[in-house]
């Protein structure tokens, strides 16, 4: 079949890798000058499917709030929400019901180690060269953070991951650069969790399609679709209008997605919650090996990542509720600072440091919706959060396996979009 992929961030690229591999003629369409340019450009990195759950939980609305109050939160307020902004709120309270919350962390679960799998697979057999490390470290502050993180450790357990839970001088013994100075309580430590740069893996991928024979088309905004058995496009590009007609067309367009498809009744409750990284080359010494991450360490406390690139670090964090990706809210980066300078003090170059803000296109109940959209010809690969890197792979397999034809290789239950 002839198929085209609007959106070229990481799921939109996965996707058209696994549909280009199963032999379709496929197009990708997306605005920007490159792959993974929004945002997935500078994601924390961190790829730890045992920690992928839904924001919709028992008792998050009023951690959200008393977050919102504090100086140093992971939660914040961004400002307007936008169109539907309040329906999603109030449908992702409801969603905070435990068997709710349970049933929509087994599906997220399922894409991201299902995900996982098929990311190292690729790796290996494609011999994809992109930063990586293993390992990832959980780390408690205060003794109430361990007994917080009793419920979750429960999850790794039953999902059978791999953990072990460090004392202070452990935790040490992993991350030996880690700031003695700084108090420490214990730490989470998941061996076969790992930090990769998604923006090269997502280069790697569009390389690997296009191998396949599939066409990116960079600078072109897609207008509308008009559905049926072989849905046609309506784009610009060069500064010119025109269209063309396919098989199937695939939507991974974030947040526009919303506009593309409002014409066909389809009204997803998508919210932009944003987040922020600073990413900074290492001075010299420690970029030598004597300083910083040997791969991914997360403050539980604040929710910040600090992760390990090469010769850079990259400290990623915060849930910012509306506003525009354009306004950078200072105290969400000063809590980015704080958390880098408690564990890995004068570590990095921040003078020459990259600030990053990414809308995550994020559904009130957590899961994505992949498959068929109900309007013929249109199907969807959307609404993944906070987690499209740690989900991108598992959802681009299953999206190919539903527009081919094939079986399943991904227990599809709860991700279409008869769920919303």
């Amino acid at each position: 079949m002839r198929v085209a992929v609007i959106g070229a961030g990481i799921v939109g690229v996965t996707t058209a890798f696994e549909l280009a591999n199963d032999g379709h003629v496929v197009t990708v369409f997306e605005r920007c000058s490159s792959v993974a340019a929004e945002g997935s450009f500078a994601n924390a990195g961190v790829l730890a499917p045992g920690y992928v759950t839904p924001w919709a939980a028992p008792g998050m609305p009023g951690k959200v709030l008393r977050h919102c109050l504090s100086q140093h939160a992971p939660v914040r307020w961004g400002g307007r929400l936008g169109p539907g902004g309040t329906a999603w709120l109030w449908k992702w309270w409801r969603s905070c019901k435990n068997e709710t919350y349970t049933r929509n962390r087994g599906r997220m679960h399922r894409l991201a180690h299902a995900g996982r799998a098929r990311r190292r697979a690729l790796t290996d057999a494609l011999q994809l060269d992109h930063e990586r490390s293993a390992g990832y470290l959980v780390l408690l502050r205060r003794p109430q953070d361990l007994e917080l993180a009793q419920a979750g450790l429960k999850i790794l357990t039953d999902l059978g991951t791999r953990f072990e839970v460090l004392d202070a001088e452990a935790c040490r013994g992993v991350e030996p650069d880690l700031n003695p100075q700084t108090g420490l309580h214990a730490g989470i430590h998941v061996v076969d969790d790992e930090v990769a740069n998604c923006r090269q893996f997502a280069q790697l991928m569009r390389q690997e399609a296009q191998k396949l024979g599939a066409l990116f088309r960079f600078g072109t905004t897609v207008r509308g679709i008009d559905a049926g058995a072989r849905p046609t496009l309506r784009f610009d590009t060069s500064g010119a209008s025109s269209q063309e007609t396919f098989d199937a067309v695939v939507v991974c367009a974030a947040l526009d997605s919303r506009s593309l498809l409002a014409p066909f009744g389809l009204k997803l409750p998508l919210l932009a919650v944003h987040g922020y990284s600073i990413t900074a080359p290492m001075r010299q010494s420690e970029a030598d090996g004597n300083g910083g991450p040997r791969s991914g360490v997360m403050d539980e406390r604040y929710k910040v990542s600090i992760s390990r690139f090469g010769n850079r670090l990259r400290v990623a964090g915060s849930a910012e509720i509306g506003g525009t990706p354009s306004r950078i809210n200072d105290k969400a980066l000063h809590t980015l600072h704080h958390v880098l300078n408690d564990w890995y003090p004068g570590v990095a170059r921040l003078d020459q440091a990259q600030v990053w803000k990414g809308a995550r296109p994020m559904l009130p109940d957590g899961p994505p919706v992949i498959g068929a959209s109900g309007v013929p010809g249109v199907w969807l690969n959307l609404g993944h959060g906070s987690s499209g890197w740690a989900m991108a792979n598992g959802s681009a397999r299953l999206l190919a396996d539903l527009v081919g034809g094939l079986p399943p290789s991904i227990d599809a239950e709860g991700l279409g979009i008869e769920r919303l």
